[in-house]
């Protein structure tokens, strides 16, 4: 079952998703990422957005990794601060859907939290993808970047 962490606002079934990656979250946050300009546009009037906890303990590792506690701590308050964001949990059954990606995907160094993603788009049948991370087009999915 997802987790919602904050749902202000009720948007219509026929919005689309979109998937976040680490690399987003990154980009929006961090104003020194060539990318920045590209996601602070998607950022301020985003659709009803869909991520995973692993992108999260990436994200947060990555703040806390480059910057420090604050930078780390201030990530999960962006988060808190989205209008709407559906975090996807990963546990033994979730874990157990990623091993035929992985195997899939042999070629292509995929990380637990690249197949989480590519697994969590194809369940909720997610076709807009934002990312720089161009393993997580594998399965058709579109990058809001391409790299």
């Amino acid at each position: 079952m997802a987790t919602r962490i904050r749902h202000t606002s009720r948007r219509a079934a026929a919005v689309r998703e979109a998937y976040l990656d680490t690399s987003a979250f990154i980009a929006f946050l961090d104003r020194s990422d060539s990318y920045h300009s590209i996601f602070r546009i998607a950022f301020a009037t985003p659709p009803s957005l869909v991520t995973s906890a692993l992108v999260i303990a990436e994200a947060h590792g990555w703040f806390l990794r480059r910057y420090d506690t604050r930078r780390a701590t201030g990530f999960l308050g962006f988060l808190d601060a989205l209008p709407e964001i559906t975090v996807v949990p990963f546990d033994g059954a979730e874990l157990a859907k990623q091993r035929p990606v992985l195997s899939r995907f042999d070629d292509q160094n995929l990380t637990l939290a690249d197949a989480h993603g590519l697994v969590i788009m194809a369940e909720r049948k997610i076709r807009s993808c934002w990312s720089t991370d161009r393993h997580l087009a594998l399965m058709g999915a579109e990058l809001i970047v391409s790299t």
